[in-house]
């Protein structure tokens, strides 16, 4: 007798709580939240960063890793701009690079990844041809010989008529109308290579609004033209190349294609469309050049870069050595060559899978040694929804299998899971198909946890909100510690006894005008560093970078009952520090910094303070505000750490010079401020006998004895002439002495402005 089958009751058996029902569910939900991340990337870049990691894993795990002979790189390096002068180079030095390579040593083609936009004066003809109409317009003896030299002095002429002897490609640039730049259109363009009418709609590639391109008579003169765009991802990481641009609906092949095309004796390319996905987009498929080269494109036309391996992965060339006719024979004979530069303040630098610092040039080296192994790796058509099935299809499986097996069939499983992930992809990898590797894995990873480890991070709840909250202010060490008594801690309001620093950076505006911003941001980066290890060495809290501006606090979130010193010593630290960096700052191009510090300490409210908006764990109060004013004075006094008398009575552990009583804007009460000499150890005899002087002098001062005082500062300030605050009490006590204070005075200086 035989049973019907009936899926609903399978479906009963197989949920038969509610416990296996939520996991299935758990499970499914987060295949098709993964499944998702490829519709919506711009949503899940994190997710697809790891993507772009597991491709650069494999990139680098199978590249050869050998030189290619069949392509050089011609270099203008150092040695070039040293031998032949300064760059650009003067016009005449290419048609010797071109003759001789060409000529001499029998090179069947030439890319240039180098632009002849401008003209090339060098040679002075202009300048000759103005006197001869002008101040030397009546010697006909000159205008002859102007007319007989003109030949040999127009650069510009000579290298294009050079060029139309030879197989030379070359190449221009263009703005992206993402970028926001102006519509520059310098030089000319080439002949297009396809029009929009070709396919009845634009297919979708890289579109340019401006382009710098070669001078008219030199475009005219190359073989072939192809632009140098590269195709970066939003990581910043260069890994695809568009091969074609569009410019006002004409589309212009890549310097890669040019240069290969012309490699194969000006081999024609076909281009190949999609079949209509249906969304009205139009796509490109392949680039067909010859009968056995093939290049897949993916959904944004871009071809992806098969990198042989770590720069450099071609021989490299000095262009001078060419110039000069130094080479062997043979060296060049059949070969492929691109012209690039790796001189000094040249050097077109990428990052790519292989490095930070990639010369672009070998970006399209890599790209016409991939024609020529026809090895370029394509991604499935229909990129998107491919993606998205292959996790359907590992995932749900996955996930309604879990629910139902042991812990160790389920590690078994997600094992052999992985495995077969791997040895699948890596197969189609060697065929050059690009499958997604990084989320299948992390899909079986995830399934597996939610499955396996439900509830693993809720006994540790308490220690890794604790981390998190603190772990970005304060160093590694006191985080572990707050971590072994979470409740201990809080980020409620609190009044607490504290330390607080504020630091500036001396003439920032002027600095900043000077730098470019890519330049302005490495060097902040490096200061702010050297900084803040200086601050938790001595186990301060960064509360906040206002700019160039540093705030620090001591005494919490864990209590420090030596909070002044610990602040003292980071302040000392960080003056040392910035001498110590100075060298090297100096060496890339920087100025040399110089900050000013302030430091108070006193009972001030700590906590989580802020809007409904945006919050932060952060100190307030008066004790906060004065900090702030003494930073601002240090320009006052000519020093680099000013601190308060609250400073000088809890960190005894250094010699103070005082400097001052004052009363800052905003307080009613006078303070006395000190200049930290240095600690006690390390300051000698001299410098503390000439500190105990001007404590003299300030005695002198506040008794209005005028002559004594400035007796003594006088014999100091021959000491010492640079130190600013001599010369401040000096101009007061002229002033003091044509207009006596009075008896009631009592010796306060008082500032108006913060």
């Amino acid at each position: 007798m035989s049973t019907k089958f009936d899926p609903r009751e399978l479906w009963t058996k197989y949920f038969s709580s509610v416990n296996v029902f939520i996991r299935a569910g758990l499970g499914l939900l987060v295949v098709a939240i993964m499944a998702m991340s490829y519709v919506f990337d711009n949503k899940f870049t994190d997710l697809q960063r790891l993507e772009l990691i597991a491709y650069d894993i494999r990139l680098r795990a199978t590249a050869p890793r050998k030189v290619d002979p069949r392509i050089v790189i011609i270099d203008i390096d150092e040695r070039t701009l040293a031998a032949e002068g300064r760059w650009p180079l003067s016009r005449d030095k290419w048609v010797a690079l071109l003759d001789n390579a060409f000529g001499k040593y029998k090179l069947k083609v030439m890319g240039f990844d180098v632009l002849f936009s401008e003209p090339d004066t060098s040679s002075g003809l202009d300048k000759l041809r103005s006197l001869s109409e002008k101040e030397l317009k009546d010697v006909p003896q000159f205008r002859d010989r102007i007319a007989e030299l003109a030949p040999q002095l127009d650069f510009d002429k000579r290298f294009a008529d050079t060029l139309k002897k030879y197989p030379v490609v070359l190449a221009f640039a263009g703005s992206s109308e993402k970028t926001g730049m102006e519509k520059l259109e310098i030089g000319v363009l080439p002949p297009h290579t396809f029009t929009r009418d070709t396919f009845g709609r634009p297919p979708v590639t890289l579109t340019i609004d401006g382009f710098s391109s070669n001078l008219p008579a030199i475009q005219a003169s190359g073989s072939a033209t192809g632009h140098i765009l590269p195709a970066i991802d939003f990581d910043g990481i260069l890994r695809r190349a568009p091969m074609f641009v569009n410019h006002k609906d004409n589309f212009y092949e890549s310097l890669s294609i040019a240069t290969y095309r012309t490699f194969l004796d000006n081999e024609p390319a076909r281009i190949n469309p999609r079949k209509d996905e249906g969304d009205g987009v139009k796509r490109l498929d392949t680039v067909q050049i010859g009968p056995r080269t093939t290049i897949p494109l993916d959904d944004r036309g871009t071809a992806l870069i098969p990198f042989r391996g770590p720069w450099p992965m071609f021989r490299y060339i000095s262009a001078t050595d060419i110039m000069q006719g130094k080479l062997q024979p043979g060296e060049l004979e059949g070969k492929i060559a691109l012209v690039g530069t790796s001189a000094q303040g040249l050097f077109d630098l990428r990052s790519t899978p292989f490095g930070e610092a990639y010369p672009g040039v070998e970006a399209h080296a890599n790209l016409i040694s991939g024609y020529l192994d026809n090895n370029i790796k394509r991604v499935p058509q229909f990129e998107t929804a491919s993606r998205a099935l292959i996790l359907m299809l590992i995932g749900v499986p996955l996930a309604l299998a879990l629910v139902k097996l042991s812990p160790l069939w389920s590690t078994v499983t997600v094992f052999i899971s992985a495995v077969l992930v791997i040895a699948i992809n890596m197969y189609w990898w060697s065929n050059n198909v690009v499958l997604p590797l990084a989320l299948p894995l992390i899909l079986i990873g995830a399934l597996f946890l939610l499955n396996m480890a439900y509830g693993f991070f809720v006994e540790a709840r308490s220690k890794r909100a604790i981390t998190g909250i603190f772990g970005t202010y304060v160093p590694k060490e006191l985080v572990d510690e707050m971590a072994k008594d979470p409740e201990a801690y809080s980020m409620k309001g609190e009044s607490r006894d504290m330390t607080v620093l504020f630091s500036d950076v001396r003439n920032f505006t002027s600095i900043s005008e000077g730098l470019s911003p890519t330049e302005l941001t490495a060097m902040m980066n490096a200061y702010l560093t050297a900084m803040t290890q200086c601050v938790q060495e001595d186990k301060g809290t960064i509360d906040k970078y206002i700019g160039d501006a540093i705030m620090a606090f001591w005494g919490a979130p864990l209590r420090d009952t030596q909070h002044a010193e610990h602040a003292l010593m980071s302040a000392i630290k960080m003056q040392k520090k910035l001498k110590e960096i100075g060298p090297d700052f100096i060496k890339r191009g920087w100025p040399q910094l110089e900050i000013g510090v302030g430091l108070n300490c006193g009972m001030m409210n700590v906590g989580d303070m802020g809007s409904t908006f945006r919050r932060s764990y952060t100190v307030m109060g008066d004790a906060v505000n004065l900090a702030s004013r003494l930073e601002s004075l240090t320009k006052e006094y000519g020093v680099g750490i000013l601190v308060s008398e609250n400073i000088v009575k809890y960190a005894d552990i250094a010699i103070y010079r005082e400097l001052d009583r004052v009363r800052v804007k905003g307080k009613l009460e006078p303070i006395s401020i000190y200049e930290p000499v240095g600690l006690k150890a390390e300051v000698d005899s001299e410098t503390i006998n000439s500190i105990d002087r001007f404590h003299k002098a300030l005695d002198r001062f506040r008794a209005q004895r005028w002559d004594d005082a400035e007796l003594i500062i006088n014999q100091l300030k021959a000491v010492e002439p640079n130190r600013k605050v001599y010369k401040t009490y000096l101009e007061r006590i002229a002033i003091l002495r044509a207009k006596p204070p009075g008896s009631n005075w009592d010796g306060v200086f008082t500032f108006t402005t913060k």
